[in-house]
């Protein structure tokens, strides 16, 4: 594999863009023949507007149905493109389900990918057979069995900081299982939805909703907290049952450090992930 770099070629200028998406009607970010997705019709709005082919590169991959509330990419663009008023012109050419945020000129240095220092999700369940509200019904999963938050947060917290979740990852080939988890909390909103919030420096496909799943199945009582622990330190991974669905879970947002520090963190990155896969 090619080594990524953060050169911008001469005559380009690196642009930044942050978008929204609802993922329900999308086979996930990435491109994919004869399919919709996130990357193909960014691109293609791009592309019509600054009439020139736009290749971008994302923050976080998010899978089929997974939705973003704030996601981060750029592109290379040539330093002449007009980019005055370029986030609403997206948005009249864009389908509803995606919006763009800002987007505007960024170092050079920056790359959406490996400039990041964490990514964070939320998941959203509604438990014990209650009723999803209509306006809920694309951005959460329904659960029957009530759920037990102390004993969730009692298993999520043993998994904080770096360790091997091959465990947690579905099977690809290449990359490293190795993450820093920062954040594993659960608690109820104001509408007794069960939510979820986690960080980590990045995550393997399906990771997040692994966890989710394992955590729930503590939750609803058939393992014990330290459960959790032990199927993390045996590397046996747990069953594809306990992966949650797409739907209710949403990228949050992306975490990057001072301009300063771009290329240290780009090179700590590939010296740790080189060949991940950034999916929730």
């Amino acid at each position: 594999m090619t080594k990524p770099t953060l050169e911008v070629k001469s005559g380009f200028s690196r642009l930044r863009v942050d978008l929204t998406y609802q993922g329900t009607n999308f086979s996930g970010w990435a491109k994919q023949p004869n399919e919709r997705t996130v990357q193909e019709e960014v691109e293609k709005a791009l592309s019509m507007i600054t009439q020139t082919k736009v290749a971008t590169i994302v923050a976080g991959r998010t899978d089929a149905g997974v939705h973003a509330k704030h996601q981060v990419i750029h592109t290379d663009l040539p330093t002449q493109t007009d980019i005055n008023n370029l986030a609403f012109r997206l948005n009249q050419i864009l389908d509803a389900d995606i919006r763009v945020l800002t987007a505007q000129w960024a170092p050079d240095n920056f790359h959406a990918r490996f400039t990041a220092i964490s990514r964070t999700y939320q998941y959203k369940i509604i438990d014990a057979g209650k009723v999803t509200a209509p306006l809920d019904r694309h951005d959460s999963t329904e659960w029957f069995r009530p759920l037990d938050i102390e004993l969730m947060n009692s298993g999520s917290k043993l998994l904080l900081g770096a360790h091997d979740f091959f465990a947690f990852c579905k099977f690809r080939e290449g990359g490293s299982t190795v993450k820093n988890l920062i954040t594993f909390n659960w608690h109820r909103d104001e509408k007794d939805v069960v939510i979820c919030e986690i960080s980590a420096d990045s995550f393997r496909y399906n990771m997040v909703r692994n966890l989710v799943g394992a955590a729930v199945c503590v939750g609803e009582g058939r393992f014990k907290p330290e459960w959790m622990l032990d199927t993390l330190k045996n590397k046996e991974r747990i069953s594809d049952s306990y992966v949650f669905p797409a739907k209710g879970l949403t990228l949050i947002s992306v975490q990057y450090p001072p301009v300063e520090q771009y290329l240290s963190n780009y090179e700590n990155y590939l010296a740790t992930q080189e060949n991940s896969e950034d999916e929730g």
